[in-house]
């Protein structure tokens, strides 16, 4: 039987039974007991065991705890300068930034530093002993000065989304305090590049009560205000601090609505609070589960699930560059040409949709991606520029102050112009794993039709009898080229998708034809003898750490390696791209390790993986460049996601490219592609069982890789019918909510869930001992 076509991928559209929650190996971490599960439960065990530790104090946000609900967020570090003195509680927020447009996205509409609380203890600090608790997302610990003790938890909650943090003093330390230092309205990236003429800071923060309330009231000169209000209580021996921040433009409410919040959350003692904050932490873990026997591998994979919910949430901004963490950085917003494509992939295999911002946000801001092209195309075209704040609006095109999406073939502005279609391709992944239709209709066709309609304007014969691409700029190599192959893939993927989306949807577009054209006459990708080069003009010739020339291959998967000449072509362009030392940084790695996944090299993925890990992994697994950026390690979550599984195709791939020392694995609700859930286990090198179940009745086609004669059973046991694709491949019909398990013929395997035994011991996380 022929693999399936693309339209038919496009097409198609629980919980797994049997015995799934027995337990796992012991658990290597402390077991807290304010939860409702046992220490046997598989979650429990994961996530204990991937508890960050301080045992030594962080003196950076690179190294310390950080708290989050995807707009409220606080990292914890040592005082700068000040390192025995006191603790700083950084407080940030997604929501917050200028409204000067004139200034642009990286001036005038630049996220704004809130400001901190230091933590001022009564002696100098002499230790500390902390844990940041995954599973209840939550600070725990002590911090030892030479006149006591400070017994602390923190947290900032996830609904109310203030940060609490209650301090037991022990006698000693009765008088410590508290101090909030607002910190100075303007840009971060005045730190790195000059200010645009006529750019001035906000003024200051007011600092003022309002009967028990402190409040930092932040006028912006644009209108509208930002404000921190926090208060105190003190209830036996435990002080309890409670913080909110809230941001109104243009009207100046965010005083009233900060105020009442705090009050309201002031009431409650910290119990009260953290109860229903880790209820719904429990319950977002258990929409997936991973173990596998690299355990240091294994805890950076829970703390990105943990760091992405704290990043991110379908009602915030996307994400910035650095989450909702603002520090010293050159990148104070949201970036379009790599930075917010990594940051949201990992949330469709670990089946945690409920993040999803950025189709949210390009369909609720569709009106301002038109305003980013010129105005001779805006009635029916769309662009996204490589920056924007959290309404899509990039202000002033110019090197100073942003980078507009530009006009092929002219510069300036610098003619980047494929990054809104490559955003959509995170829309049609969340369309194709949720087979939600109203993803496709509503938001992917139409703004897909618009932003490729961009293209059109500008693609012309050559006289090889070819469609050519005026010169456009690949990010970030540096020079503008015709034919850019950046600009190129994206352009037939999207042409591809349209085509095929219009089909399903039943709509028969006046466009079709000319999407057909480009199909069948551009101009092949631009390759010399060392594989795929940034355009026609261009060679790949220098370290370049960007994979934007790669695209077909990885994420758009339009090449994998079909035949000998584009496998050749795949490992020669890899090779040659990561060859180049110098300019490297962590999400070529990433993307190295995913690019090696899909030629199912697991020995090399996990290679990529561990130069990654060594190279440029923070201790509390952040990255960094010229500052912070939170895309690497959410991205490194997703190369892991390529080799346990891929289902681009049309085929759920299980265990395509595992590593030899990964001989045993299990996964459980992993969320692929037609919208399958995925459960599997493998042991001693073998997969023992592999289970799917159908969430939208989709075709499914399953590469099972089960050796030898097999079973395929329903959710009853009975025997189920299927056709064999190819080797290791079946097709089984299924319809919505239907179940399929597949074992060796005549295994009656345990279906347990439960974590694999870790290879060798490795170190925790954060700062230990």
């Amino acid at each position: 039987m022929p693999s399936p076509s693309r339209r038919t991928v496009l097409a198609t559209g629980s919980a797994v039974g049997g015995a799934l929650l027995a337990g796992g190996m012991p658990a290597q971490a402390r077991a807290a007991d304010h939860s409702d599960t046992s220490a046997s439960d598989p979650w429990r065990t994961v996530l204990d065991d991937a508890d960050l530790v301080w045992q030594r104090m962080p003196k950076t946000w690179y190294e310390g705890p950080y708290l989050g609900n995807g707009f409220l967020g606080s990292g914890i570090y040592a005082e700068p300068g000040a390192e025995t003195k006191a603790v700083r509680f950084n407080v940030q927020h997604s929501e917050v930034q200028d409204h000067r447009p004139e200034f642009g996205s990286l001036f005038g509409l630049a996220r704004l530093p809130i400001g901190w609380f230091t933590l001022e203890p009564v002696g100098a600090i002499t230790g500390l002993d902390w844990r940041l608790g995954l599973r209840d997302a939550e600070l725990t610990g002590t911090l030892t000065t030479d006149q006591g003790t400070l017994t602390l938890r923190a947290l900032v909650h996830n609904s109310r989304s203030v940060l609490a943090v209650e301090v037991t003093p022990s006698e000693g330390e009765r008088d410590f305090r508290w101090v909030f230092h607002p910190a100075d309205a303007i840009s971060p990236r005045a730190d790195f590049k000059p200010l645009p003429d006529g750019y001035q800071g906000n003024p200051p923060a007011e600092v003022a009560e309002h009967d028990g309330v402190s409040t930092a009231v932040q006028p912006l000169l644009s209108g509208g205000q930002h404000v921190t209000a926090w208060r105190e209580r003190t209830r036996g021996g435990t002080r309890c601090l409670y913080v909110h921040v809230a941001h109104s433009y243009p009207k100046s409410t965010a005083l009233g609505r900060a105020l009442t919040t705090v009050r309201g959350a002031s009431a409650l003692p910290y119990d009260r609070l953290a109860g229903t904050h880790r209820a719904w932490w429990h319950a977002y873990y258990r929409k997936s589960f991973l173990s596998l026997p690299d355990a240091r591998i294994q805890r950076f994979y829970w703390i990105q699930l943990y760091k992405t919910a704290s990043a991110a949430r379908r009602d915030a901004p996307v994400m910035a560059t650095s989450g909702p963490w603002l520090e010293s950085t050159p990148w104070p917003n949201t970036w379009w040409n790599l930075n917010v494509q990594l940051e949201y992939w990992l949330i469709h295999g670990s089946n945690h949709l409920e993040l999803d911002a950025v189709t949210r946000a390009l369909s609720e801001f569709r009106g301002n991606l038109s305003k980013e092209v010129s105005d001779r195309y805006r009635a029916d075209s769309l662009g996204i520029p490589r920056t924007t704040d959290p309404q899509l609006v990039n202000g002033a095109a110019g090197t100073l102050t942003g980078y507009g999406v530009g006009i092929p073939g002219q510069d300036p502005p610098t003619p980047e112009v494929g990054n809104l279609t490559w955003a959509l391709h995170n829309v049609w992944l969340s369309y194709r794993h949720t087979m939600d239709e109203s993803i496709l209709r509503d938001v992917l066709f139409p703004l897909l039709r618009k932003a490729i309609n961009y293209y059109l304007h500008f693609l012309e014969p050559g006289a090889d009898g070819k469609l050519h691409l005026p010169a456009t700029f690949s990010p970030e190599y540096g020079g503008n080229s015709r034919d850019c192959n950046y600009d190129l893939m994206l352009l037939t993927w999207g042409c591809r998708t349209l085509l095929e989306s219009a089909e399903l949807l039943g709509i028969k577009d006046a466009l079709a034809p000319r999407w057909r054209e480009v199909l069948a006459q551009r101009v092949p990708y631009p390759t010399d003898a060392n594989g795929f080069m940034i355009g026609a003009d261009i060679p790949f010739a220098k370290s370049h750490r960007h994979y934007s020339h790669l695209l077909a291959v990885y994420p758009l998967y339009e090449l994998t390696g079909r035949t000998p000449d584009e496998l050749a072509l795949i490992e020669k362009s890899l090779a040659h791209w990561v060859g180049f030392e110098g300019a490297l940084q962590g999400y070529t790695f990433t993307g190295a390790a995913s690019m090696s996944a899909l030629l199912g090299k697991g020995e090399d993925a996990l290679t990529y993986l561990g130069q990654l890990m060594t190279r440029f992994i923070q201790p509390n697994t952040m990255y960094k460049e010229s500052g912070p950026v939170i895309e690497t390690p959410l991205s490194a979550a997703q190369s892991l996601h390529d080799m346990v599984c891929q289902s681009w195709g049309g085929i759920v791939r299980v265990f395509p490219a595992l590593p030899t020392a990964w001989a045993d694995l299990t996964v459980h609700d992993f969320r692929t592609q037609g919208a399958f859930l995925l459960s599997a286990v493998r042991s001693g090198g073998v997969t023992r069982w592999v289970r799917l179940v159908s969430e939208a009745g989709a075709p499914c086609v399953v590469r099972h890789g089960i050796a030898g004669a097999i079973d395929v059973r329903d959710g009853r046991g009975r025997p189920l019918r299927y056709r064999a694709v190819s080797d290791g491949t079946i097709q089984v019909a299924l319809r919505k909510d239907e179940s399929v398990l597949i074992t060796a013929r005549g295994e009656r395997p345990d279906l347990t869930i439960a974590p694999v035994r870790p290879n060798a011991d490795a170190p925790r996380w954060g700062l230990p001992a």
